[in-house]
């Protein structure tokens, strides 16, 4: 069974550097990926797929219109069992202790270390009995 992740990043770069570091896991059907360019786009695709598939999403912080931590309040809202890891360039310690009050799972700062994500991947389908 493959993990769909959703990804919400303003930046289109950010999803080649994603396919980039995943190639392998996509290729083999580990994770499957979907992209958002904002936090709005984000919470259109969830609707539409009711349930939502998504197990992960993986979100900026600092995006136009809708923030990366308002995205995990409408998400923790209406689909608490969807994990959501934080990524940001801007890692203060007040935004950090905000996201995870709020329910994030991870807080990641940019650039993203990914073997370490990939590490916090594999530890939380484990936890969850998903791998």
């Amino acid at each position: 069974m493959s993990i769909r992740i959703l990804m919400v990043d303003d930046e289109p770069d950010a999803q080649e550097l994603f396919r980039q570091y995943f190639r392998r896991e996509i290729r083999k059907g580990v994770y499957t990926f979907d992209f958002a360019l904002s936090g709005e786009q984000a919470l259109e695709m969830l609707k539409q797929d009711l349930p939502p598939k998504v197990v992960l999403v993986l979100s900026d912080i600092n995006m136009p219109g809708m923030s990366g931590i308002d995205l995990l309040g409408e998400i923790r809202k209406t689909w608490p069992e969807i994990c959501v890891f934080m990524i940001t360039a801007y890692g203060d310690a007040a935004t950090k202790s905000k996201a995870q009050e709020m329910g994030a799972y991870q807080f990641l700062a940019k650039p993203v270390d990914f073997p370490k994500l990939k590490q916090d991947l594999a530890d939380l389908l484990r936890d969850a009995g998903q791998a």
